[in-house]
């Protein structure tokens, strides 16, 4: 006679793809899409609903994108929906100073005539990348995206793994892919320990318009409490991430629109003319967390779920994507080999391609913030130097420019602009 304990069980459970995503924020989708470019079936399960994330409403959030983001975006399909609202980042200006009081006198500048292959990034809204998104998982039929569902279970086996929504549902796959942020319930779950620490720091986030155009120059301000940066975005517009110590921010944000315009102009100064608020104004504290491993049996971690950095080189969701196009270009040619794309070893070549990069990103974005936000003048005079000896030699800016693009180290074929 059958169990039908088991009945009930075998009915919720489903096959539903090769690949399992959790998270349907930037990373997540990306990699479904570069995926079933390659000819698996994925399924990706968003905490939020469809609706919130395509709300059109601009809430001031803005990515800096790498040259080589960009043609992993151009690669999955999703570019052309969204060149239009890209801003190219043609100059970066780096200095050193105190708020109120105008910049030191040495700088970096950094031009992206320098290098042979084009701008040197994109600004993109938050709100364009997402719609794009959501536009292209839906017109491709290997895609399942379950938007509104809570993964509370997962389990692997030998040959697959599942996870265990809160409406009871089971979901099956071949590889489980945790992309749901710092916090991430996928690692956690699969018992993956944590290390970082918190800066003390807030970053306030805003955008502005402004009298002035600002031909495609991003500026980076570094003062005692934390770094301004001044991105492009189209229009005469520009994105903010300011930080300053939590008390400092918590008090900042409090402040009604004009109160807090007040405080930002000293910062800001006027090089674009008055500057007015284009959105909603929001605050996030900063820190630094890295997962100890980036993959476990039958699972993979990509995005601020393997490593959340300090946002002070702009270089969180370029490391991202980065992460898929490893991950990617690792399980498609896993699988035209024969082998078990869920395998240890098959995992660990993911694992060892983008641990040492994003280590050493870590490591190089900690100490940089460590080194501009505070006002010793021993370390005031010898950054200030030390920016005057790079801009002053050309082959040191070029090294930064192709950093910045993300030109450097084992480039992932989909962000060389070519197809896996």
């Amino acid at each position: 006679m059958d169990n039908p304990v088991r009945a009930v069980i075998f009915r919720r459970m489903q096959k539903q793809s090769d690949i399992i995503i959790v998270g349907g924020g930037l990373n997540g989708p990306a990699l479904a899409l570069a995926l079933a470019q390659t000819g698996f079936s994925v399924t990706v399960i968003d905490a939020l609903s469809e609706k919130i994330r395509r709300n059109a409403a601009f809430d001031g959030r803005s990515y800096a994108l790498a040259l080589t983001s960009q043609r992993l975006l151009d690669g999955i399909g999703i570019w052309q929906d969204i060149a239009e609202h890209a801003e190219p980042m043609l100059e970066i200006k780096v200095t050193d100073g105190r708020a109120g009081e105008g910049p030191s006198p040495f700088f970096m500048h950094f031009d992206h005539a320098e290098i042979e292959e084009g701008p040197m990034g994109y600004m993109v809204e938050d709100r364009h990348l997402r719609r794009a998104f959501l536009d292209a998982m839906a017109a491709t039929p290997d895609i399942t995206h379950l938007s509104g569902k809570t993964v509370v279970a997962q389990s692997v086996g030998p040959a697959s793994a599942s996870v265990t929504l809160d409406s009871g549902k089971i979901i099956t796959g071949s590889v489980l892919i945790g992309s749901d942020g710092r916090a991430s319930g996928t690692a956690e779950r699969a018992g993956i320990k944590r290390t970082g620490w918190g800066y003390g720091q807030t970053a306030l986030v805003c955008a502005v318009a402004h009298e002035k155009p600002h031909h495609g120059i991003a500026h980076q301000f570094f003062m005692p409490p934390g770094p301004l940066a001044i991105l492009p975005l189209t229009g005469n517009r520009c994105s903010i991430v300011w930080s300053e110590t939590d008390a400092e921010a918590q008090r900042i944000n409090a402040l009604d629109d004009a109160g807090y315009l007040d405080v930002l102009r000293p910062r800001f100064g006027d090089f674009l003319g008055d500057i007015s608020l284009a959105g909603k104004r929001f605050t996030y504290p900063l820190n630094l967390t890295i997962a100890n491993r980036f993959v476990a049996p039958r699972l993979a971690l990509i995005g601020d779920a393997a490593h959340g950095v300090h946002p002070i080189a702009g270089q969180g969701l370029n490391a991202g994507l980065r992460d898929v196009a490893a991950l990617a270009e690792t399980l498609t040619l896993a699988a035209r080999r024969g082998e078990d794309i869920g395998s240890p070893l098959v995992l660990e070549r993911y694992e060892q391609w983008r641990r040492f990069d994003t280590a050493m990103l870590a490591a190089a974005t900690d100490a940089f913030n460590r080194l501009f936000s505070n006002d010793n003048a021993l370390l005031r005079a010898g950054r200030d130097i030390g920016m005057g000896i790079v801009n002053a030699i050309p082959s040191l800016r070029r090294g930064f420019i192709r950093e910045a693009a993300g030109l450097t180290g084992d480039v992932p074929r989909l962000m060389q602009g070519k197809a896996i």
